[in-house]
């Protein structure tokens, strides 16, 4: 009777709630109206962002967006850095052969644009022998390509049209819905829209790895009730005036556009960010990898001077392999390549390891002739009174060689920085970045890039200011 009665008066024990799975959704961010940051909040929105909110919703996913260029957004999905892609991925034959392809969510089709006037481009039919700014791995590159045309890779169609404004390239083939919404949103007259990329309309679909056919099952579910219960056609609406979830379902319209903005105020919303992305990541990716980098340039050098061949030999193919290759090929090798052998870093430590090879790979030559700079007798000297290697290294070279190092090592310093740039291909947001988002949503490619610039030089001062004092405090080990 006690147990009955200590039951009704305690609480029942939590049920465990299922854990909903985490879901990486790879995206732009600089395509609008499908994936864009709002001007006002800086948040990641647009059509596509929130038709695959909608998905998840009804699939119980939790999502995480990765952002990053269109051309790395399918070496990350193969190298399990994201789970699917939500950037109006246009169905193909080879997409489909490779890759596991979602129900169709967008109907559209590709247009043509031109320099406003320009009678040289008036169809598809006349890109033979013309040139084309594409994103070079996009459905519409390989329209291009198909007309006869030569295409000049870009980031996205922010650049492209910017491109084209300016008379470097001769047309652009792109989704008609993007199109209608720079022209709407810029208010441009530069630049017009010729006519159809041909007759076929285009299907975009969420594109995940083939062996993930639960997910795909899920994802494939929630669209057919999304256009059942209306969802799909409600923010359809919402962006465009018409009902891009069907065939047929009206024409766009986005002759409001999203509101133009003055240079000052995207500057001024824009200015924090940037400032973010530079404390968060920018400085801290440098000093890390410059600190790896000089004591991995010490081991190295030590070894390249040594008198055993096969650490000289192994440290001069080290220095070789570094300064013979691209750092993008360095950082594309560390961070989708490696996770192939089974290696796979976070993007920040993926970033480090990189960057941190490249610094050892060109400091190492600095360090090892700073060393050799010293005179023989130090290392005589330091022997005669009982010093061991290391502590003569320690106490009496290194000292000396520091000061001889300090210039060429700021500059590989200055150089990193800047390098860090680069961080956006393996998913960081960093001060460049930043700058990319607002630029392809505002199109200020000059103001957003010049005070971009302006960050980096600040910094670079800083640090040039610091190499001065440094060199007069190592000057006390110089002898005279």
């Amino acid at each position: 009777m006690l147990l009955l009665l200590l039951g009704f008066l305690l609480p029942a024990p939590a049920t465990a709630q299922p854990q909903q799975p985490v879901v990486r959704v790879g995206t732009e961010g600089t395509y609008p109206p499908f994936s864009f940051h709002d001007p006002q909040t800086q948040e990641l929105t647009g059509y596509d962002i929130e038709v695959v909110e909608a998905i998840a919703a009804k699939a119980g996913w939790r999502l995480e967006f990765v952002e990053t260029q269109w051309d790395a957004v399918f070496p990350a999905l193969d190298a399990g850095r994201i789970d699917l892609i939500a950037n109006q991925v246009s169905r193909n034959p080879e997409r489909a052969a490779r890759y596991g392809l979602s129900s169709t969510y967008t109907y559209s089709r590709g247009v043509v644009v031109r320099r406003t006037g320009d009678d040289r481009v008036k169809s598809i039919d006349d890109l033979a022998g013309k040139t084309t700014a594409q994103s070079s791995t996009s459905n519409w590159a390989k329209v291009a390509r198909d007309a006869g045309a030569r295409v000049e890779a870009v980031e996205g169609f922010a650049q492209a049209a910017a491109l084209l404004q300016q008379g470097r390239v001769d047309a652009i083939v792109n989704d008609n819905i993007a199109v209608l919404d720079y022209l709407a949103s810029t208010g441009s007259r530069d630049v017009e829209i010729a006519g159809d990329a041909g007759q076929a309309g285009s299907e975009q679909v969420l594109a995940l790895r083939q062996g993930d056919t639960a997910l795909l099952t899920q994802a494939n579910q929630a669209i057919v009730a999304l256009k059942a219960d209306g969802t799909l056609r409600g923010i359809s609406e919402k962006y465009f005036k018409a009902n891009v979830s069907v065939p047929d379902g009206g024409d766009a319209d986005l002759s409001q556009g999203r509101g133009s903005r003055s240079t000052w105020e995207v500057l001024r919303s824009t200015a924090w960010p940037m400032f973010v992305g530079l404390v968060k990541v920018t400085i801290p990716l440098t000093a890390l990898s410059f600190a790896i980098g000089l004591v991995l340039a010490l081991l190295v050098a030590l070894a390249r001077i040594s008198p055993y061949k096969v650490l000289s030999g192994l440290a001069r193919a080290f220095i070789s392999v570094i300064r013979g290759t691209p750092l993008l090929l360095q950082l594309f090798i560390v961070f989708y390549g490696l996770p192939q052998i089974g290696l796979k870093f976070p993007p920040f430590t993926a970033a480090v390891v990189a960057f941190s090879l490249n610094v050892a790979g060109y400091a190492a030559e600095v360090v090892r002739s700073a060393i050799l700079s010293v005179p023989r007798g130090q290392f005589e000297a330091a022997s005669t009174i009982g010093l061991s290697y290391p502590q003569t290294l320690r106490r009496i070279v290194l000292p000396q060689a520091a000061r001889t190092a300090v210039p060429p090592l700021s500059n590989t310093l200055l150089s990193l920085l800047k390098d860090t740039s680069l961080g956006s291909v393996v998913l960081l947001t960093e001060l460049f970045r930043e700058s990319q988002l607002a630029a392809a949503e505002s199109n200020e490619f000059l103001a957003l890039y010049s005070f971009a610039g302006l960050y980096y030089w600040v910094i670079c001062v800083a640090l040039s200011a610091a190499q001065k004092r440094l060199e007069t405090r190592l000057n006390r080990y110089v002898i005279a």
